[in-house]
């Protein structure tokens, strides 16, 4: 048995490790190729290229490494044509990979989406090229499936890998002794994987940290870092724009980080779900580039953009969008987040909890396996 696989950020190798897990549960001579990250490539998966050439956000910062993703797609299209696989999974990516899919789909192999684009909140009519692409779409929260049905796409909701993965009650004191680190008032601060993100709220996450630690020199500021690119990039901002603030860094152990926190500055993404199953508070923001923000304004149709919230379907979180993001607003909702009682936000984030936590790869890798033996 031989399985493709194209992951195209951390988030997606975190799916994708799981699902080669479960996969290997059913067939357990599978082999397993494609673009793939550490955890995949440490879970068995050889990599025909790094995943971090596709990891790249916004319209506009695309338009520059196109040439390079279209030829990467080329190769793999050739590749798989000439070396069929049994099935192709595209995981998330979905510029990338559902062109892909359409294309091995049309020389006879089995595709699956495993993370449903965001067609609910924008561009709806790309439901049709997804059912044009893909013999099954995996969908990891419920409204999802939902829309699919509506358009008899088929989809199966599978659930979340990391509601699974995250108990159910989240030690803060244990966190902070696995992380060796004094236990005090802690602010956990994510400024997003890539180095796009990264440039663009850096400046004004670390100036509000700074703010609150030098109001309250007890304050810990601690910070999860994917790779040590991401590291280097935020440490030279540090040191240039807040230079006294203290931080503690953690390589690859965000999770925990969230734990250890009271509060967190979260940018949006999947890493603000992990942080409501870890049941924290939090404030989330997101900026574009300018080019980027105004196309994507004219076409977003959604009341929220971040996870928790768009799976309430209301307010659970403080949002700040593009010019909404700046050092004074996000100082006195994280001030107020950190003397706040929570509990009755605690009980949201459980609901949400139960909700997803349905075994998403033993899921997946079911319904992967009814596609492979169904005519």
């Amino acid at each position: 048995m031989r399985i493709a696989l194209v992951a195209g950020e951390v988030s997606g190798d975190i799916l994708g490790s799981n699902l080669i897990q479960e996969l290997k549960k059913i067939y357990p001579n599978a082999t397993f190729e494609g673009v793939a990250g550490e955890g995949m490539i440490e879970h068995g998966c050889k990599a025909l290229f790094d995943m971090d050439e596709l990891a790249v956000m916004g319209l506009v910062e695309v338009l520059g490494r196109l040439p390079r993703l279209l030829s990467i797609r080329r190769q793999l299209v050739k590749y798989w044509t000439q070396n069929p696989p049994d099935i192709f999974i595209g995981i998330d990516a979905p510029d990338f990979n559902i062109t892909l899919e359409a294309k091995l789909k049309r020389e006879g192999i089995k595709t699956v989406h495993y993370v449903s684009p965001s067609v609910w909140a924008w561009r709806q009519k790309r439901v049709f090229k997804i059912a044009k692409a893909t013999d099954l779409v995996l969908a990891l929260l419920p409204f999802e499936k939902a829309f699919y049905d509506k358009f008899n796409v088929p989809c199966v909701f599978v659930g979340h890998t990391l509601a699974d993965q995250i108990p159910l009650v989240s030690n803060k004191q244990a966190a902070r002794e696995t992380l060796k680190i004094a236990d005090k008032p802690t602010l956990g601060v994510f400024c997003g994987s890539r180095g796009s993100e990264v440039a663009l709220l850096s400046a004004p996450y670390l100036k509000a940290a700074a703010q609150l630690q030098q109001e309250n020199p007890e304050l810990q500021v601690i910070a999860a870092y994917v790779n040590d690119k991401r590291l280097a990039q935020l440490e030279a901002i540090r040191n240039e724009l807040t230079p006294d603030l203290v931080i503690h860094y953690f390589e690859k152990n965000s999770q925990t980080v969230m734990a250890a926190s009271d509060a967190l500055l979260m940018a949006s993404g999947t890493a603000t779900l992990e942080a409501a199953l870890i049941k924290r508070p939090m404030v989330v923001g997101y900026r574009f580039k300018a080019l980027s923000f105004a196309i994507f304004k004219r076409l977003v149709k959604v009341k929220y953009f971040s996870l928790p919230n768009l799976i309430a379907d209301k307010m659970l979180v403080k949002e700040l969008l593009q010019d909404e993001v700046t050092v004074d607003a996000l100082y006195h909702e994280l001030k107020g987040l950190m003397s706040e009682d929570n509990s009755s936000l605690i009980n949201e984030y459980t609901a949400i909890h139960h909700q997803l936590k349905l075994d998403a790869g033993a899921h997946a890798a079911k319904a992967i396996s009814e596609l492979m033996h169904a005519n």
